[in-house]
């Protein structure tokens, strides 16, 4: 397979970019390898600048629920370019957008904007305005965009006082942060208990999917949800991976929806925006209406509601039906037992955590994974031998062993029989690494 256009476009690209790329797991850091450029996306399929064809399970990482380029979908945005592509002010997709939003899930209100970070950091904002308190809980291992607030990571103890995960980020911005074990409730009430009248909100992912995918335990959101409110904080919901992917109303609907509870606050991006920078936030009108301009909290965006954005957006949605999802569910079923089974017959120690739709594989280990520190355990060599095997032969998967693996409606027969093919030689090539063999 010959990757000479990516390696001179790379080469390139690391003299103007910071490592050659924006956003930093595409760099293959953590796989090895030489990054591939795509060229061109048709349904599962991605197509390389060296003409090296893929059938993909990262679906611009969660968006492409339809797969790329659907017919509806990029009509309905041609259309939307040539009536203009920005006007900096109200635009009808994004009313028929955000009601679609509300159609769909627990909020009353939204606000559009334009990335998932944008859509914590306002969500966050808003809670600490709305009860006029600071700190914020969060969980090692969930991410919620690169909000300086939020990128801390668990230290030692039931309850951690946060530090910055990142240079750049000042130990003061996170000063307000607690960072708690995942899955563990006794170490929320342990922190209300110490902290609880300063606390302004509980931000976590419905269903985690960036330490692998690790879901909730069975009444964890809605124990979350309860001790929030007899605290008078709020309880955030980050459903920017699985809403609208994991199931029709996001995760919600598999937990919060069936156990009764409600999130104060939502955040949503990735399949909302059909491919473009789109993201939102909304939840109980009482809270919404503190936004500007009803309210006091300030909050805009130049590109919020940008009527390209929220075309795609809504022409995914109106094509993401109950059956779509009953489809993707079996799609998920079936490459989930593929992988296993070709795993398996390879001596290859993992197990398959999954929500919904989505899933991930935990290499080297073989008892559930509830936290970051269980996820840390992965054997990452094996994951590594697996990637570039897989790459080889055609199918595009995460660059990291702590992503998720993402299916679409598009994926087919063709796309399921050339994973199919790939996976035995992929899975030896995993058990040579787990076992230090070249």
């Amino acid at each position: 397979m010959s990757t000479e256009r990516s390696t001179a476009l790379f080469d390139r690209a690391r003299r103007v970019s910071p490592g050659g790329v924006n956003s930093p797991v595409r760099a293959f850091k953590a796989v090895g390898g030489t990054p591939r450029f795509m060229e061109y996306g048709q349904g599962a399929w991605l197509t390389d600048v060296d003409g090296n064809r893929y059938v993909d399970f990262v679906g611009s990482w969660g968006p492409m629920l339809l797969g790329h380029a659907h017919p509806a979908v990029t009509e309905a945005v041609q259309q939307a370019v040539a009536r203009g592509t920005s006007f900096g002010t109200p635009a009808e997709p994004e009313v028929l957008l955000a009601e679609a939003i509300v159609d769909r899930t627990p909020v009353d209100e939204v606000r559009l904007v334009s990335s998932g970070t944008e859509a914590t950091m306002s969500a966050i904002r808003l809670a600490r305005g709305f009860t006029r308190r600071d700190r914020v809980v969060k969980f090692a291992g969930c991410y919620h965009g690169h909000v300086d607030a939020l990128l801390a990571d668990a230290g030692s103890g039931v309850v951690t006082l946060g530090l910055p995960g990142t240079p750049g980020v000042p130990t003061k911005v996170t000063a307000d942060t607690i960072v708690l074990p995942y899955n563990d409730i006794a170490a929320v009430k342990a922190a209300f208990a110490e902290y609880g009248s300063d606390i302004a909100c509980i931000i976590t992912e419905a269903a985690p999917g960036n330490m692998g995918l690790v879901p909730p335990l069975p009444g964890f959101n809605a124990a979350l949800s309860q001790i929030a409110a007899e605290h008078g904080a709020l309880l955030i919901s980050d459903e920017v991976m699985t809403g609208f992917r994991a199931a029709r109303s996001g995760h919600w609907e598999l937990d919060g929806k069936i156990e009764g509870w409600v999130p104060d606050l939502v955040t949503f991006g990735k399949v909302m925006g059909g491919g473009f920078p789109a993201a939102a936030f909304g939840g109980r009108r009482v809270i919404m209406e503190q936004l500007a301009p009803a309210g006091p909290v300030y909050q805009a965006g130049t590109l919020s509601g940008n009527p390209v954005a929220t075309t795609a957006g809504l022409a995914t949605l109106e094509l993401a039906t109950p059956e779509l999802y009953e489809d993707l569910l079996a799609t998920s079923h079936e490459v989930r037992r593929l992988v296993s089974d070709a795993l398996a017959a390879a001596g290859v120690v993992h197990r398959i955590q999954a929500a919904g739709t989505m899933f991930s594989v935990m290499w080297g280990v073989e008892d559930a994974v509830t936290d970051f520190a269980g996820s840390q355990r992965q054997d990452t060599r094996a994951y590594a031998a697996f990637f570039t095997s897989m790459l080889d032969q055609g199918v595009y998967l995460p660059p990291s062993a702590f992503e998720t693996w993402f299916v679409s409606a598009a994926h087919d027969e063709e796309a399921l029989t050339t994973l199919a093919a790939a996976l035995p030689a992929a899975a030896a090539a995993a058990a040579r690494a787990a076992e230090g063999r070249p």
